[in-house]
């Protein structure tokens, strides 16, 4: 948090010292003053603290330096690939223990400089009272805004190019959740947090509400410490997911996970998910709301991941009548585009199923019974069909 982010910070700054009444001083004197402030609070000397220092000045909530030796996490990864809980996500098991060797991915990676960046929305509705109204359509918070992808990348950019000025000529890489990097494991390695039972990188004094995003460099840097487990006997993440993905500490199926059956998944998703997923239709946020550390999250300081398009609070019906052109209208800059119209409507579906019986819900599923996607046509009968079934309302 920024000195002047704490409240009553300008109050307790016109008072002074322990709230003592400030002496006005000329301007000779009030030069002294910063003078002796400047030789109080030296600019950072070392190598990895100016790093730090220019990547919070270009807006990053948190920079932290890691190695590259991932052994203890390659180990769990082709564990979790040979259960084959990454589901459809081929790349995954297609790049397979190159993802935990830094070195391999980028050769010439020495060192890797890992930095966090809030993204929870300013003003967006409360994600409980969302999901509480089974009318309006709740989508991940992370993706109200604009494309991460795309922010974090110019950021990160910018921030090398600034390494690159300060430091002299060096190999270096830019990762924003695009390629096979193991950012939580790396995160967690330079002591930005500690991968909580949910498998999300967890921080004690800023929950799990952020991205996170590397560069791969060929500097010789000091790596900062890892942050002991702070979950403790905790399991409130794994009791909330509806879908039960997380099936043990540390423990991800994401053939069972609704972010990964709303956003990675191109199929039908299998029945059996169909009544917990609720009006979720676009990933899944319950692990983290019941994280007891989220209550220290912080809001995003950039304007860039502010709500879009009303999408905090949404009617699932004016969601489902988006044409395709207006789909990618409007969410261009945004990372749901990338699910395509199709799955769009696969997902809402699946949540008209789920909502309040009503004139309005009967009436914007019959509209798409025939649409022309077989994908889509079979996912409204569903939903007809529990309505019928259930004259009441699903439950």
């Amino acid at each position: 948090m920024e000195e002047n982010d704490q409240p009553g910070f300008d109050a307790a700054r016109d008072r002074g010292p322990q709230g003592q009444c400030r002496v006005l001083v000329g301007e000779d004197d009030l030069q002294h003053q910063l003078e002796l402030r400047d030789m109080e609070t030296p600019a950072p000397t070392r190598t990895e603290d100016r790093i730090k220092q220019w990547g919070r000045e270009l807006g990053f909530d948190a920079v932290a330096i890691a190695g590259t030796n991932l052994e203890a996490e390659e180990a769990r990864l082709l564990d979790w690939l040979g259960r084959g809980w990454h589901g459809g996500m081929d790349y995954m098991a297609r790049h397979g223990a190159r993802r935990a060797r830094p070195a391999e991915l980028v050769p010439g990676t020495v060192s890797v400089i890992s930095v966090r960046l809030n993204y929870s929305p300013p003003e967006a509705r409360d994600s409980a009272e969302v999901l509480g109204d089974r009318d309006s359509a709740f989508i991940s918070r992370y993706a109200l805004g604009r494309d991460y992808h795309k922010v974090l990348r110019n950021k990160l950019q910018a921030f090398a190019d600034r390494l690159v000025r300060e430091l002299g000529s060096f190999h270096y890489r830019v990762f924003t959740d695009s390629a096979p990097v193991m950012e939580v494991a790396l995160a967690a390695r330079a002591g930005l947090g500690w991968r909580g039972k949910h498998t999300l990188l967890l921080s004690r004094d800023a929950g799990s509400l952020y991205f996170l995003g590397e560069l791969f460099v060929s500097l010789d840097l000091e790596r900062d410490a890892p942050v002991g487990d702070h979950c403790g006997t905790c399991t409130r993440c794994i009791e909330a997911c509806p879908t039960q993905a997380i099936v043990g500490p540390y423990q991800l199926d994401a053939r069972r996970c609704i972010s990964y059956l709303t956003i990675e998944h191109a199929g039908s998703i299998p029945e059996e998910f169909r009544p917990a997923m609720g009006n979720r239709i676009y990933g899944c946020d319950d692990c983290q709301l019941a994280c007891p550390w989220n209550k220290y999250a912080q809001l995003a300081a950039s304007p860039d991941f502010a709500a879009r398009q009303g999408l905090d609070d949404a009617p699932l019906v004016n969601l489902f009548a988006w044409t395709e052109d207006q789909f990618n209208t409007r969410f261009e800059g945004s990372a749901i585009r990338r699910i395509g119209h199709e799955r769009w409507l696969r997902n809402i579906a699946v949540a008209l199923g789920n909502a309040s019986p009503s004139p309005g819900i009967l009436q914007a599923l019959r509209s798409r019974r025939d649409d022309p996607s077989a994908l889509v046509r079979e996912h409204v009968a569903w939903a007809l069909a529990r309505h019928e079934q259930q004259p009441n309302g699903p439950h």
